[in-house]
């Protein structure tokens, strides 16, 4: 892999540190203010909406501008917002900031997205998004952790501090990339428009089959945020160490995925792997739900971040592959936005689906429909008459698959 790409995948992780250490450092903050549940649910409302609402401004401008210039300031604007929240502002300010911190996070991750590709020149992509995705992983499972020790001891101003200095370290590390991302046209000698993006991704009866499929299974399996704590905890009797232990089961899972599975798959098979992983994501949340017992449940969050780990990474690729190289932003904030909407219904539904079956039964939910959304992928692949994912040749040409023989 290239430098830029290990550079570029450092600074994914510093900022999913980074977005998570607010998060749950405001969290911990908020709840212990006694501020009461509807305080922490504006809060995870100015979280997620901004990065659906805002989604198409990040694309376009991931697309219309200079992609390094456009990361470095929209981490400044976050190293500006988590100044600011280090001065433990009141309610109404806190959500505020959060909501710009989260505008930086969705201008920022369409130009990350569409970095990669530059970035690998030509060299194993799958492979450079998969340390992409596994540096994001390592992100995700420090910023919590670090929240929780930093807020311990009562103080918000230190856990933002600290999260300044990782966004810091974004804007001033992105000018250190090599490579540069300008803006050029499509060939179709149209204006870019935001809605460009989505327009691929629904007219590509591949990505159709595969983003469909994704984001359908991310309207209930991100229930499993909620269940997970109250089966493991309530139904099995795990301690906070073994809860801990078995959540980061998964996060090893998907480390594993990604970085180890993924990059092996040729690029005529991952729209079709892609789906299989889903599936195999789900079984492993589901499975482990029959047998009440924390070795089952190990095992199911091992299989089941493996599976995650590698439709993430698939997913991503084929993005690329199948977009012109002048949309992949766009593209990617479509993309990211679906997402981030469906994780909305799902935690809405959380709730209902915990107290209608159970946290065992939600969780057995949550495994089911991700196979059955993978099941309709692939049959919607071969429907349409899709026997592989084969890129078009100038799309090969310019991300070098003839020199990753495991891509090839």
């Amino acid at each position: 892999m290239t430098r830029d790409v290990r550079l570029l995948a450092g600074l994914v992780g510093v900022s999913a540190a980074g977005d998570l250490l607010v998060f749950v450092g405001l969290t911990l903050h908020v709840h212990g203010s006694g501020a009461g549940p509807f305080a922490l649910a504006a809060l995870v409302a100015t979280t997620m909406l901004p990065q659906v609402l805002l989604a198409p401004v990040g694309g376009l401008l991931a697309d219309r501008c200079e992609a390094v210039r456009v990361l470095a300031l929209a981490s400044a604007v976050q190293v500006a917002a988590a100044l600011a929240l280090a001065t433990s502002p009141g309610l109404a300010g806190l959500l505020a900031l959060s909501a710009l911190l989260a505008a930086g996070n969705a201008l920022a991750q369409p130009v990350e997205f569409a970095l990669v590709p530059v970035a690998a020149r030509g060299r194993a992509l799958t492979r450079s998004n998969g340390l992409v995705e596994t540096t994001r992983y390592v992100g995700f499972a420090a910023g919590p952790a670090l929240a929780g020790v930093l807020v311990a001891g009562g103080s918000l101003t230190v856990a933002m501090l600290v999260a300044a200095a990782g966004f810091a370290v974004i804007a001033c590390g992105a000018p250190l990339l090599r490579v540069r991302r300008r803006p050029r046209p499509d060939g179709s000698g149209v204006k870019p428009r935001a809605r460009d993006g989505l327009t691929h991704l629904v007219q590509d009866p591949v990505l159709r089959a595969v983003v469909g499929a994704a984001v359908a299974a991310l309207l209930v399996i991100s229930v499993s945020i909620t269940a997970e704590v109250i089966y493991l905890v309530d139904h099995l009797g795990a301690g906070p160490g073994v809860y801990g232990a078995v959540v980061a089961c998964w996060t090893i899972g998907m480390a594993a995925g990604a970085l180890g599975l993924a990059g092996r798959i040729p690029a005529r098979h991952q729209a079709w792997v892609a789906l299989a992983a889903l599936a195999v994501q789900g079984a492993g949340m589901g499975l482990q739900t029959v047998w009440a017992v924390v070795p089952a449940a190990v095992a199911g969050y091992l299989l089941g971040g493996v599976g995650h780990g590698v439709k993430n990474t698939l997913v991503r690729t084929v993005i690329q592959r199948r977009v012109p190289d002048a949309v992949h932003g766009r593209a990617f904030a479509a993309y990211n936005a679906a997402r981030n909407a469906a994780e909305l219904v799902a935690t809405a539904l959380a709730g209902v689906l915990v107290a209608g079956v159970g946290a065992r039964g939600a969780l057995a939910i949550a495994g089911i429909v991700p196979v059955l959304a993978a099941v309709a992928g692939l049959l919607a692949l071969r429907g349409a008459g899709h026997g592989r994912d084969v890129p078009s040749g100038g799309q090969m040409a310019r991300l070098g698959d003839g020199t990753a023989p495991a891509e090839a």
